[in-house]
């Protein structure tokens, strides 16, 4: 995630201003509809207020502020994304300030906005605006989701949301300071050098190893080029699929890096199944769920661990 400052030398549409800056920021032209979703999900402050709308008018005293994730920015949905309908099971949690959901796979966290009415259900975010809209009907303005993580589109599994902008700065808080405990299981390629029960951790320094121009992946870089990364693993249980044998394993990341479980998983020669990126075996999915986020509630003093239904397809 990127974050710019805009300034502008005279009064103009926020629309107009966007299309103007972001092709120069981003060296890559941005079609105008990509610009008014990109404005209606959130991703655009003025004057420390979240803006949506794409028509208001920009002056050149506003302090003006756009977060970009370049990997999400220039996506598009894909062939076999799901047409999925949230039900009230899929809410694990839920209360005045957060709300957590089971994600399913093959279902993007956000991409197409609600200004978009021929693509409201393509995104577990448009699901949850709607469904605050018909929750509330007297609201007089339109309910807030905040994304405070991300799982990748063919992750399962426990995703965390905020229903006010007043718990993002706690929420963030406890992400950057990793007091957020997130536990994952992979189905992974069988190298023959690790047993059931043993455990280990991988750690190196992560980056981006593609150019711009190719689908984003990530690997081992060199210190001063990439972040810190960690996660710790343990073989919970073979099992056999096709008949070959996989591992299934428990994943704990310390930090919160892009494709880390993957990445990582990949690097000690143990390929997520479905995880074709990273040396995976084809398969209708990429064998990686959240199973449970553990996290100290940004309004109370309690602490939540919620679990998701591991798939049947896992155990």
């Amino acid at each position: 995630m990127k974050v710019y400052n805009l300034k502008t030398k005279s009064s103009i549409r926020l629309d107009e201003l966007l299309r103007n800056e972001i092709p120069i920021l981003l060296d890559k032209e941005v079609s105008n509809s990509k610009i008014r979703r990109f404005i209606v999900s959130g991703a655009v402050s003025i004057n420390r207020r979240q803006i949506r709308i794409p028509s208001f008018i920009v002056k050149s005293t506003d302090f003006i502020q756009i977060m970009i994730d370049l990997d999400k920015f220039f996506f598009e949905k894909k062939p076999n994304d799901i047409e999925y309908e949230l039900t009230e099971d899929d809410i694990l949690f839920e209360d005045d300030d957060v709300i957590v959901v089971n994600k399913p796979t093959h279902f993007p966290t956000e991409m197409c906005m609600v200004s978009d009415r021929n693509n409201l259900h393509h995104s577990i975010v448009n699901f949850l605006f709607e469904r605050q809209k018909v929750l509330n009907p007297k609201l007089k303005n339109p309910p807030y989701v905040g994304i405070m993580h991300r799982l990748d589109r063919d992750t399962s599994g426990v995703i965390l949301f905020t229903k006010t902008r007043s718990v993002n700065s706690a929420c963030h808080d406890m992400f950057e300071k990793h007091f957020v405990k997130k536990t994952y299981i992979a189905v992974v390629y069988n190298n023959g050098k690790y047993k059931v029960g043993d455990s280990f951790s991988v750690s190196f320094p992560m980056g981006r190893i593609s150019l711009k121009s190719q689908s984003a992946k990530w690997g081992r870089v060199e210190e001063s080029k990439g972040v810190d990364s960690k996660t710790e693993f343990e073989i919970l249980k073979e099992k056999i699929i096709n008949n070959q044998k996989f591992l299934i394993v428990k994943c704990k990341p310390y930090t919160g890096r892009t494709h880390q479980i993957r990445v990582h998983l990949s690097s000690v020669g143990m390929p997520i199944l479905g995880d074709e990126l990273y040396g995976g075996k084809s398969y209708d999915r990429i064998m990686l769920h959240a199973k449970s986020l553990e996290f100290p509630h940004p309004n109370k003093n309690i602490i939540l661990n919620i679990e998701a239904p591991i798939p049947n397809n896992f155990s």
